[in-house]
């Protein structure tokens, strides 16, 4: 019996994938196919992956050309697949000739031609092309932003409505609207990445949300929690999206992080400290802390402990804004501190204690791409890595894009959080439950 193994995502499966398993399984008896795993997918940079694993499985095995279907894990599984196996022919498509030449030394290669024409790539760009618009004067910030669209099918930036022109990118400055004009930005794109702006938050995402358009918000959505909520209502009543936009979110290793400790990896959780500071300023005449920073160093404690605390002390440092601030959180047999400084440094690291170990994420913890649970016996501990590309943007971008076309919010950052983010900047701005230092 001659073996035949090939390997793919297989996600929106369309008539160029059936015609190249037709052509395999034409080369000998039996088919194996390997499909990707979501998260070897992710560490690959294919972040646009419409289907889950389970989905892509059931649909390769409806088209009954599979004799044998397998999950593709890891890098270098493809060797230890032939082996275990005993495959006489590896194949993929033309595309990738050359690429996997160095499998010659365990069975023979073919590349067949693919489908013209056809791709999964275009065929989610046809579904949920979407005109994004950046609002806001972080001429850095934006920067990271630029380009990542590219990374990301169905999403391309059009526009920019910034007082702060001048100090951007030459690549932003080339966008087909660059405008101060908010309502000219709007008439052109379809939603709306908006940062910074703090003073004018509210009224913008309001006008956005009013004009059909969705919104992706970095920072707080709203300065309190009326104001938070009123969003997310007005939202739903135009059909529209409005997801916080906190990068951490969605980077796999955060994802995996709170798996873990579902899972009670580290036992029940009894501490959080998470600190998030640095030297530059997002407004050089003013300290926004809490502003810039507070929604990450937030994000652990009410993800993990839940927005039910019993009792909160905000210490701040208050000079042109906020140069230092440090939240405590008492809970039910628990609790939780967050640092938050623009005019300040310490170690950016995420430590969560629990009764069986605890996790230590290194700084800066907000993009990290590694974590280490810990344990007593230090022969127990174990490393996770996770590959984060473009700092996660592109991840929330894919998320953003996908619940604009679908008409529903996938955010990774629960409402109820969004809104316990802005009740803590309210009472911060209202001077509850703050000592000023």
């Amino acid at each position: 019996m001659k073996k035949v193994i090939t390997y793919g995502t297989y996600d929106l499966l369309h008539y160029g994938h059936i015609r190249l398993l037709e052509r395999a399984k034409a080369l000998g008896d039996y088919l194996i196919v390997g499909i990707t795993s979501d998260d070897y997918d992710k560490t690959r940079g294919k972040i646009n992956v419409q289907q889950c694993l389970a989905e892509r499985i059931e649909a390769v095995k409806e088209t009954g050309l599979a004799d044998m279907i397998i999950v593709e894990e890891y890098e270098g599984q493809k060797i230890d697949d032939i082996r275990r196996y005993g495959v006489d022919i590896f194949t993929l498509g033309s595309d990738w000739e050359g690429k996997f030449d160095y499998l010659k030394e365990y069975c023979e290669v073919v590349y067949l031609p693919r489908t013209e024409g056809v791709s999964s790539s275009e065929i989610r760009s046809e579904q949920g092309y979407l005109r994004l618009g950046l609002v806001g004067d972080s001429a850095s910030y934006f920067s990271k932003i630029q380009g990542e669209d590219k990374y990301v099918n169905g999403v391309e930036i059009v526009g920019i409505c910034t007082n702060n022109i001048e100090k951007m990118s030459e690549e932003i400055k080339k966008l087909p609207v660059v405008t101060n004009n908010y309502d000219e930005l709007l008439d052109n794109v379809d939603a709306i990445y908006i940062k910074s702006m703090f003073d004018e938050r509210y009224e913008m995402i309001k006008k956005a949300l009013s004009k059909g358009k969705s919104v992706l918000c970095g920072n707080p959505i709203a300065f309190s929690e009326k104001q938070c909520a009123s969003l997310f209502k007005l939202a739903e009543k135009n059909n529209c999206v409005l997801m916080e936009g906190i990068r951490t979110a969605y980077s796999t290793a955060y994802e995996r992080l709170l798996l873990l400790i579902k899972a009670g990896k580290i036992g029940r959780v009894m501490s959080i400290d998470a600190t998030c500071t640095s030297m530059v300023r997002s407004d050089p005449d003013n300290y926004y802390s809490m502003y810039e920073w507070g929604n990450n160093a937030l994000l652990p404690v009410f993800q993990i402990l839940g927005t039910e605390y019993k009792k909160k002390d905000i210490i701040t440092h208050k000079e042109n804004g906020d140069l230092f601030t440090r939240i405590y959180f008492i809970y039910d047999k628990a609790c939780a501190t967050i640092t938050a400084a623009e005019g300040a440094k310490s170690e950016g690291e995420l430590v969560i204690c629990g009764t069986k170990g605890y996790i230590y994420v290194p700084a800066p913890w907000w993009k990290t791409d590694y974590f280490e649970v810990r344990y007593e016996n230090q022969s127990e501990n174990k490393r996770y890595f996770y590959q984060l590309d473009g700092e996660g943007i592109r991840y929330a971008l894919v998320a953003f894009c996908r619940s604009v076309k679908n008409k529903k919010n996938y955010s990774y950052v629960d409402k109820k959080v969004s809104l316990e983010i802005c009740h803590i900047m309210e009472d911060f701005n209202n001077n509850i439950d703050v000592i000023e230092i």
